[in-house]
């Protein structure tokens, strides 16, 4: 049996299907926490209220700052 070619409408259908799916998948990745910031701040309040940043920062690295902010050592 040979491969049947899709064309025109089943073709249109089946493409509008695999970018609808794609779609589908990244919105609550992607749209969802970028619309409701507030329900994702509130999370991570919740989850990282016993954790003190700099005591399990690996490798004595700096903990993440603003980088267009000057750091505090260099305050003079």
């Amino acid at each position: 049996m040979a491969p049947v070619m899709l064309k025109g409408k089943n073709y249109a259908l089946l493409i509008g299907g695999i970018v609808g799916l794609i779609g589908l998948a990244c919105y609550p990745i992607i749209v969802h926490p970028m619309l409701y910031p507030e329900e994702y701040k509130k999370l991570q309040r919740v989850n990282r209220a016993g954790i003190k940043q700099d005591e399990i920062q690996p490798g004595n690295m700096r903990v993440w700052s603003d980088p267009f902010k000057p750091r505090e050592e260099d305050k003079r």
